[in-house]
């Protein structure tokens, strides 16, 4: 997917949620696997709620596939479950 399209789908409507995705887009993304890249391609398809509960770590995504971009996100950008 092209990079510019997902620096907007990144850009959400919690300001908490631009300051997870947006750097681990500029830092991380461009290292990740093929299939990992694919997982937040579909993590972008989320609800900014859900997305918000996954990265502070009050509750983790029923889906396997979504947990393992999630976890991915929360050990590249600090935001370690509590």
């Amino acid at each position: 997917m092209e990079i510019n399209r997902l620096a907007w789908g990144c850009r959400r409507g919690m300001l908490e949620l631009d300051l997870v995705l947006e750097p681990f887009l500029k830092d991380v993304y461009s290292t990740l696997a093929q299939e990992d890249k694919e997982r937040f391609w579909a993590l972008l398809e989320e609800e900014d709620q859900d997305l918000f509960a996954w990265f502070m770590g009050h509750k983790d995504p029923e889906n396997s596939e979504t947990m393992k971009i999630v976890q991915i996100i929360r050990d590249n950008t600090g935001m370690k479950p509590v």
